[in-house]
């Protein structure tokens, strides 16, 4: 009997049995012809898609093309290989195809971006420099904007440090650095004008001629004046730097000795006669002459208008004798004092001019060109002196005495004397009296 029944249903009283799907499948062992068949084909497929790999291109993108296909045709092989049933010939002809299309296109895509990648890099080898300048540029430009320094000497120190640092003593540099200085010389009005320098030349050039001026000082000191005088005749330019220099020094100084002595003379009479030894560049007479004074200025070289060209060490060409008229070595007495005669000069000045290794025969020259009773005065750098005392005592011996003595200024000290008669004085008196130029040390200047 059957399990149940429900009106109008027909139920055997067996289970059907599967053999229709049994027999169906039945087949199936029969097709082992079919499936070598397809496996063949498949084989068949895939060596002639190989073969059409190799035959569309070649190299390092063919190759991963190659690859790429052959990875994926490996998970279509298995997935097939895991699916119902295998696919028909003419969908796995259409796959290939497509397949080989795709490849083709990668290949041509690779290639296309390898063209392009080398054409920039050629392009960026043969114009490296045109794109860096804009942008150094550009970068330079921002700078100067942000900065903007207050004046026009911060902006060209600014700019010719990079200078400084490539090259700061060549030709180059200062080339360009005149060609900026002619550019700003309408704006600055710090820097230096007269030589077209930019701020940065000028104190270089300043440290040249310090170096320049300590170097002739050395040598005037250090040597005697014949062959100072030697040295500025073959080299005026010498005589210059020298006295240049020597502004520079006395600026720092509270004050200048020589502008003392032009307003202290000022108030002398007018028939004064002054004799300016070791003038310089005749500053006194420049100031005093004018104002209906006589100065006579003497020193190694000449100017042509103020100064004359002498050798105040050795001879001073002006009137005057150390011994009476008629007098010589044999008949004279050396008991006896006397002044000399001729002398014109009222005034004889030394302004830091004792120079020299013989510098003592300025002071016997002095002596031989001044009226009786003539001042001599002296004013000397402070650091010179061993000894005030001695040095006054060695200047008494000339034929001198002291009248005064100012120390408060720390940069150099003023002395006054006055002509007073004396004895004569053999060869050998004098070679002792010169021997002793040591009581003045060597004036030198630090490098500042």
């Amino acid at each position: 009997m059957s399990l149940f029944e429900v009106p109008g249903w027909s139920v055997p009283a067996a289970p059907v049995p599967q053999q229709s799907k049994k027999r169906k499948r039945a087949p199936a062992k029969e097709k082992p012809s079919d499936d070598v068949d397809e496996a063949h084909r498949i084989q068949s497929a895939q060596k002639n898609i190989e073969k059409l790999m190799q035959a569309l291109g070649a190299g390092s993108d063919a190759l991963d093309g190659e690859d790429s296909g052959r990875t994926i045709k490996k998970k279509r092989a298995g997935k097939e290989k895991k699916g119902k049933g295998a696919q028909t010939e003419p969908e796995r002809g259409r796959k290939a195809e497509r397949e080989g299309k795709k490849a083709d296109e990668q290949r041509a895509v690779s290639k296309e971006k390898k063209a392009t990648r080398e054409l920039g890099a050629t392009r960026g080898a043969d114009q490296p420099q045109e794109r860096a300048q804009p942008t150094q540029k550009k970068q330079k430009q921002k700078q100067k904007k942000a900065k903007r320094p207050d004046s026009v000497d911060a902006r060209s120190d600014a700019s010719l440090s990079h200078d400084a640092a490539i090259s700061p003593v060549s030709l180059k540099f200062e080339a360009v650095g005149q060609a900026a200085s002619k550019k700003l010389a309408g704006k600055s009005h710090e820097g230096p004008k007269d030589e077209g320098l930019t701020t940065l030349q000028a104190n270089m050039k300043k440290s040249l001629d310090g170096a320049r001026f300590r170097w002739i000082n050395e040598m005037l000191y250090k040597s005697d004046s014949a062959k100072a005088r030697e040295l500025m005749s073959t080299d005026p330019a010498v005589f210059a730097d020298y006295h240049t220099g020597f502004r520079h020094q006395v600026e720092s100084w509270p004050t200048n000795p020589v502008s003392h002595y032009i307003s202290t003379l000022s108030s002398y009479p007018a028939k004064t006669v002054i004799a300016d030894l070791g003038c310089g560049d005749a500053a006194l007479a420049r100031a005093l002459v004018p104002k209906g004074m006589t100065v006579l200025s003497f020193d190694l070289v000449s100017d042509g208008a103020y100064v004359i060209e002498a050798d105040t060490c050795v001879r001073v060409p002006l009137p005057g004798s150390e011994k009476p008229i008629g007098t010589s070595a044999s008949n004279s007495d050396d008991s006896t004092e006397g002044e000399g005669e001729g002398q014109v000069v009222d005034v004889v000045i030394c302004a830091l001019s004792l120079m020299g290794t013989n510098w003592p025969g300025c002071i016997r020259e002095a002596w031989r060109i001044l009226k009786t009773d003539g001042e001599f005065k002296i004013a000397e750098v402070a650091s010179r002196f061993t000894n005030v005392d001695e040095f006054t005592s060695f200047i008494s011996s000339f034929g001198f005495k002291l009248k005064s003595k100012d120390e408060r200024n720390t940069h150099f000290t003023l002395f006054e004397f006055k002509k007073v008669p004396r004895k004569a004085k053999s060869e050998k008196d004098w070679k002792k009296l010169m021997a002793r130029a040591s009581i003045l040390k060597p004036c030198e200047y630090k490098r500042r």
